[in-house]
Order: structure tokens, then C-alpha cells, then sequence
């Protein structure tokens, strides 16, 4: 996308996978004082000591040049772009695709091969899944390590499999650490390393002030379906419709397309522990929107959907399903089509 607007051959775009534009860069400043309008700098995380020349090239008064940064977060990026460039830098999250960018009919093969772009536009499901496993491995032997993740490759294979598991369940370092062999708060590192990276989302709880005691661990969903799908053996759209994860899968490639499409300013879950619960709790425009995810035919009103209705003072109540019709189960709770998401 950088590269629509700058050509990669352009003196304005440095890729620092490039040895030849890691060493321009060694002398950051001298080399980006004298460029003039938009600056790519790629894999920006290979270079994290490059903010503080940035800070003071974004302070110039005539502002000659403006810089996009890509790359991955990492601890050390991170920490540098909000010391270094605080209230000179906004950071946009990209995602894969999503449904609203490649088109209802091609629903089913996003859900299956998941929003990266090589997995989704691959020839045929064999060639995806094959893509989906090489980024797996390359992800674990390379990346996170290049990232400043010090993890063993293989025990985190092990990891983010038993991870896919808890695919929309409540997480339980304890259970997950005992399984591996490793202390709690050694599950609970591998967990964030693998959600600063982008590939796992924990859905916090919401505490609401009402007399009830209520779950305090987050929810844990692999933001992409394909990888999902990979890391559970699925490589097939039938053998998709007949595994035992199949409604977990689509509850999360949901919820992935509908914070993309509503983009609220908070996102939770909520649940209690007597039984009552709520797939997802949006803050937007000063609103609470709820969301509930049911991969049936015609979703119906339940008693829970009523007592989160009342518990949490929700201003409307959305019914989420895979089907083509919209309808009203009460004042405040509809049904929706996934396809039609974008109007939450």
C-alpha cells in the first residue's frame, strides 16, 4: 500500500530489510534532513533507535517532509515511538481483509483462509493452507525473535496450538501452564507476546456495578481465521462445517469483522459466573451496544440477552447470525446478517 504512493525505487523509500538502506541509515540524520514530502520507512522495528532523529525532523517550522513508519510493534518500537514522537505520531492498526473490502460472496473463502493476503488470493485451499503453515513457521523461527522475543520456537508451536483451543473461552494460565510444563506467569508472557504481535486478541472483561460476581479473566480469539484454521488441522471447507470448533471459529471471524466495521472506542465482554453473558460490549459515541454472536437460522430472545439488556443499561442489543434477513426480537434487540455488519 506504502508503495502506491512511494515507488520502492524512490530515494524517499528505505526498506530496512534492505542492507543497502540500513547502511544509508546510519547516519539517519544527515540522510533524511534534505528529503522533502512523503518518506517510507519499512520494517521500521530493525531501527527503533531512528525515533528520536524523527522527533526533530517532524519539529521542523516549515515541515518539509512527513514520514510513514511500517513495521510490527515491538516492545522496544513501541516504547521509543510514544517517548520520542508523543503528540507528533498517529498509529493506524492494519488488519488483513475483511468483508467489507473483498465482498459478501467471497464470505466463505474469508472465513476459512483468514485476511492475509497471500492465504485469501491464493489458487486453490491446498496452496493457501501451505501458505498458512510456511508463515506459521517463519513467524516462530524468525520473526518473533527478530521482534526481541527470546521464546523457543518450538515450545511456542506448542503454545499458540493449545492457545486455538481457548479460541473464544475464558483464559486459564493455570491450566495452560500445567499442560506445558511452565509457570503461570511464563503462559501468561507468552500470551502478550503473542497479542503484541497482532496475532492473538484478549477481550477484557467489563466489571459492571451490580451485586454479582462476575468473570474478571479475559476471553482469548486468534484475530485471523486462517491461522485459526491451520492450527486446528483445517484445510477444507467441509472439513471446517464438520469439526467440533465450528461454532467458535465463526464466533470469532464475527467478532473481528464487526470491530472493524463498528470501530468503538471500547471493546469488552461480560459475563457472570451464575450463568448470564455478553459476547461483546461496545463504547461508541457515548452509547452501549451489545452484541451477541449465534450461528443459527433465526436467533431467538433469550433470558440472558434480557438480563444483560437491564444489568448493563444497553442502549440496543444486536443479534449477529449468518443469515440473510433482519428482524426484531424487542425494542432493543434486532438481528442482523453478518454481511449487513457494517450497519451496527
Amino acid at each position: 500500500m506504502a508503495r502506491e504512493f512511494v515507488p520502492e525505487t524512490s530515494a524517499n523509500y528505505f526498506d530496512l530489510e534492505d542492507p543497502a538502506a540500513l547502511g544509508v541509515l546510519e547516519n539517519p540524520m544527515t540522510a533524511l534532513s534534505a528529503l522533502r514530502g512523503l518518506v517510507v520507512i519499512d520494517e521500521a522495528q530493525r531501527k527503533p533507535e531512528i525515533f528520536p532523529v524523527l522527533r526533530v525532523l517532524a519539529d521542523r517550522s516549515d515541515a518539509p517532509a512527513k514520514f510513514l513508519i511500517l513495521g510490527s510493534a515491538t516492545p522496544e518500537l513501541s516504547r521509543q515511538a510514544s517517548e520520542s514522537l508523543a503528540g507528533r505520531i498517529e498509529v493506524v492498526e492494519m488488519s488483513g481483509f475483511s468483508l467489507s473490502e473483498v465482498g459478501v460472496p467471497a464470505e466463505r473463502t474469508l472465513w476459512l483462509r483468514g485476511g492475509f493476503p497471500r492465504s485469501f488470493l491464493a489458487e486453490t485451499d491446498e496452496a493457501s493452507d501451505r501458505w498458512r503453515r510456511e508463515f506459521i513457521r517463519t513467524f516462530l523461527e524468525r520473526d518473533l525473535a527478530l521482534l526481541g522475543f527470546g521464546l523457543s520456537p518450538q515450545l511456542m508451536h506448542r503454545f499458540w496450538t493449545m492457545v486455538s483451543h481457548y479460541h473464544g473461552q475464558i483464559w486459564n494460565s493455570s491450566e495452560v501452564a500445567g499442560s506445558l510444563g511452565v509457570s503461570p506467569n511464563t503462559a501468561r508472557s507468552y500470551l502478550d507476546a503473542l497479542t503484541q504481535t497482532f496475532m492473538i486478541r484478549q477481550l477484557q472483561p467489563w466489571h459492571e456495578n451490580i451485586g454479582k460476581r462476575q468473570v474478571k479473566s479475559p476471553k482469548i480469539y486468534l484475530r485471523d481465521s486462517g491461522l485459526f484454521h491451520r492450527l486446528q488441522g483445517i484445510s477444507s471447507w467441509d472439513a471446517m462445517q464438520t469439526h467440533p470448533k465450528l461454532g467458535a471459529s465463526w464466533e470469532g471471524f464475527a467478532l473481528e469483522e464487526t470491530l472493524r466495521a463498528a470501530a468503538p472506542d471500547e471493546a469488552y465482554f461480560w459475563a457472570v459466573h451464575s450463568g448470564s453473558e455478553l459476547d461483546l460490549l461496545m463504547f461508541r459515541g457515548g452509547k452501549r451496544i451489545g452484541v451477541e454472536f449465534k450461528r443459527t437460522d433465526a436467533p431467538k430472545l433469550t433470558r440472558s440477552m434480557g438480563i444483560a439488556v437491564k444489568d448493563l443499561g444497553l442502549d440496543e442489543l444486536v443479534v449477529v447470525y449468518p443469515g440473510v434477513r433482519r428482524y426484531e426480537l424487542s425494542e432493543t434487540v434486532r438481528v442482523i446478517p453478518l454481511a449487513e455488519i457494517a450497519t451496527i
